[in-house]
């Protein structure tokens, strides 16, 4: 079972390396790890280079953004089993071998998503994480269903099946891609077992979507089209009353929130 991570680098340097190692240390016998850098100006560059034994290969040069580096990176690796990872975040010591046996094992399943711990500036984990929905279209429409981005990994054969991560999407791409994914006939799995680290600082795109409205609009744009394919696939979306109310069942949801603090 090989497995194939493809981390995408633009200008952060400070912690790329520990994404890298992460990587490494996590990896089972057989890893095909490629790193896109589509021109980054801090040290990222330099540390790529220090690194470069660990890769199969090394994309250095523009993209059109995160989604065409993901692509240009999935096109040059040749692994059964895909995942992706962020330059600022990280995988969980042991996830990769985790990962390997659970796809040696089973072959009925395209999709495993785990779940992540949600870290700082520095490391340090928060007292909650986050665990996996069950993944479901019409919920993720309305909101209430959560995928962990840093603790899903893909078979070669379903993302194949799709036209890879949308160039037009520019704030949820990984998101996107899960629901061409399951349009495309996935076989979706979870494991309430933390594998992926998210980091959360000043800068993100995950904080500007929170706190920058225009980033927001972006985003707000991003789901109507995802929403759109849905639609059209011939999922009933709820109306905007009913997918509100579904939400504060989902916000408030006692059980949900007790999985998020006994995760590791």
């Amino acid at each position: 079972m090989k497995i194939g991570i493809v981390t995408i680098s633009f200008n952060q340097a400070r912690f790329l390396a520990e994404a890298i190692e992460s990587v490494c240390i996590s990896a089972p016998n057989s890893l095909c790890y490629v790193i896109v850098d589509a021109g980054s100006t801090d040290d990222s560059r330099s540390i790529i280079e220090r690194y470069r034994s660990r890769f199969h290969r090394i994309i250095l040069e523009p993209d059109r953004g995160p989604s065409d580096g993901l692509n240009k990176g999935f096109s040059v690796c040749d692994a059964d089993v895909y995942g992706f990872l962020n330059s600022d975040d990280r995988l969980v010591p042991g996830a990769l071998d985790l990962v390997a046996d659970y796809f040696s094992k089973t072959n009925d399943v395209d999709v495993l998503s785990g779940g992540i711990r949600i870290i700082d500036e520095n490391g340090t984990p928060r007292f909650r994480g986050r665990t996996p929905d069950a993944f479901d279209l019409r919920r993720l429409a309305t909101g209430t269903c959560l995928v962990c981005q840093q603790g899903t990994f893909f078979t070669r054969r379903i993302f194949e099946r799709t036209a890879g991560f949308n160039l037009e999407n520019r704030t949820c791409w990984d998101g996107e891609l899960l629901v061409d994914m399951a349009l495309a006939g996935a076989r979706f799995a979870i494991v309430r077992r933390a594998l992926g680290d998210l980091r959360v600082y000043r800068g993100t795109i995950t904080d500007n979507i929170w706190n920058n409205g225009a980033l927001k609009a972006v985003n707000a744009r991003d789901f109507e089209r995802i929403n759109r394919k849905i639609s059209v696939s011939g999922i009933a979306i709820p109306g905007r009353f009913s997918a509100t109310i579904e939400r504060w069942m989902y916000k408030f949801n006692v059980a949900r929130h007790i999985r998020y603090l006994t995760i590791r």
